[in-house]
Order: structure tokens, then sequence, then C-alpha cells
């Protein structure tokens, strides 16, 4: 399979629970509890999907996800929120400025995240999903 994915996400249980769920069916899985971290990961590696909180301390999940776009990165992103209301409004700026991402509530089952992502990676490419990749 070798696709690898990339978790930014402050709640460790979080983290551990998608790296055990991805990382069972195969995926190689990061994880990192900042966005500040996740830039820095996505800048020196290459990612096929991002799973990214929204409601971090210091830089929360849309303010990563513009630095992770200014790089050129057209990677596909998931915002996992259980705050999607909340950042409503910062989402659908995010989307107004050609920000591509998809939204996933918290708590998310198992088997629908793991269905999406074989959707996104085995059957789309970063080239029909949200345009030609970089790296």
């Amino acid at each position: 399979m070798n696709k690898h994915i990339l978790v930014i996400d402050d709640d460790a249980g979080i983290r551990e629970s998608l790296s055990l769920i991805l990382g069972d069916a195969g995926y190689q899985v990061d994880t990192v509890e900042s966005g500040e971290q996740g830039i820095e990961r996505v800048r020196n590696n290459k990612y096929d999907l991002i799973f990214l909180d929204i409601k971090m301390a210091g830089m929360n999940g849309i303010e990563t996800l513009r630095e992770i776009r200014k790089m050129g990165k057209k990677i596909p992103v998931y915002i996992i929120t259980a705050f999607q209301r909340e950042y409503f409004r910062q989402l659908e700026g995010a989307k107004q400025d050609g920000m591509d991402f998809e939204v996933i509530e918290k708590p998310f089952d198992r088997k629908r995240l793991l269905s999406l992502v074989k959707d996104i990676l085995e059957i789309y490419t970063p080239d029909n999903l949200f345009g030609k990749q970089s790296d």
C-alpha cells in the first residue's frame, strides 16, 4: 500500500486512535500535536493525506491549512472536529479563499473512516481530487 498519512491533533487519544486504525489497515502514519509541527512535517515529507484538528492551542487547524496551502501543497486534507458550528465562519472563509478540504466530525466511525481513506487514497488520485500535487 505504502501511502503516507499525517495526523495533526493536540489530543493524544485522537492521534493514537487514528494511528492504530490507519496503521492496522497498512498505511504509514505520522502524528504531531501542533500546527507548527505539522507544517514542518509537510515541508520535509511527502504525504498522501492529512487529518487536521481544527481546535488546537496555538495555531488552529485553519491557520495550519493556510500555511500548508501557501507551500503549494495539494495534499487532500480532512479537518476533524467536534466544533464545526463554532468554526463555521472560518471554514466558509477558507473555502471562499479557494482552499480545498473536507470536514469529518468527531466522533468518527472506524469503518466509515477506513472507507473514506480507501476512497481517497486508492480510488482517487491527487490529480482528480485537488489538481496536480506538488512536492
